[in-house]
């Protein structure tokens, strides 16, 4: 964070009542401050630009297309501001946005409901979290995401201890190279293990990408 314990915020959505409405809410904690707003994808670009704030909160569909805006800004922002958080609201448990999301790692992001804004303890937890670099997934989120495929109980009980380490790299975004020179591997272990933690998931009938992340969401509601 980059005004001591202050975290600077810019919120973005093209609708003006909830843009007011996630604004006052952050305003309830003397620990978050609105440094800037938009409504659509260029204001909210230059109002980072402008501002350089520890997070950016936004809609996950503004102007001009009313798509993935959101989503894009995250995925611009880990080349340009790395270190700026990102936490997308939508109004969709639609595990498609998630995946999407977190495919270039979970680190600084948050995907979570609107409905969060009205439980405000929950909405400034989530800025908290990826300000200081953590991930937070909507609960929904992952059940949805999971449905069909979470084995009973704890998902992660069945994991070795490797398979665990292995996992919690992911999580953070590393490549199978990555995860090799981290735990000292060769890539062929990492290889074994990640397909052994997808097959005990249930993560074997979807792409790779999309397994990986669907391992990642798991992890993160495991912390939860």
């Amino acid at each position: 964070m980059t005004t001591g314990t202050r975290v600077r915020i810019v919120v973005a959505d093209d609708a003006l009542l909830v843009r007011e409405g996630v604004q006052r809410v952050l305003g309830l904690y003397p620990d978050l401050e609105v440094v800037g707003v938009a409504g659509d994808l260029d204001g909210l670009l230059a109002a980072v630009d402008e501002h350089r704030p520890d997070v950016v909160v936004t809609d996950i569909r503004m102007p001009p297309t009313s798509s993935d805006e959101g989503i894009r800004v995250a995925t611009r922002l880990r080349e340009t501001a790395p270190e700026t958080g990102v936490v997308v609201l939508s109004q969709y448990a639609a595990p498609a946005y998630a995946l999407e999301l977190l495919s270039g790692g979970s680190q600084r992001r948050a995907y979570l409901l609107k409905e969060r804004v009205s439980e405000p303890d929950q909405l400034a937890a989530a800025v908290r979290e990826v300000a200081r670099g953590g991930s937070v997934v909507d609960p929904r989120v992952v059940e949805v995401l999971v449905a069909g495929n979470r084995p009973p109980g704890d998902p992660l009980a069945g994991l070795t201890r490797r398979e665990l380490e292995v996992l919690e790299q992911i999580a953070q975004g590393k490549s199978n190279a990555g995860v090799a020179a981290s735990l000292v591997l060769t890539e062929r272990a990492v290889e074994k293990h990640i397909n052994a933690l997808f097959a005990k998931l249930g993560l074997t009938a979807e792409p790779d990408v999309h397994r990986r992340v669907s391992a990642v969401l798991l992890y993160l509601a495991s912390l939860r």
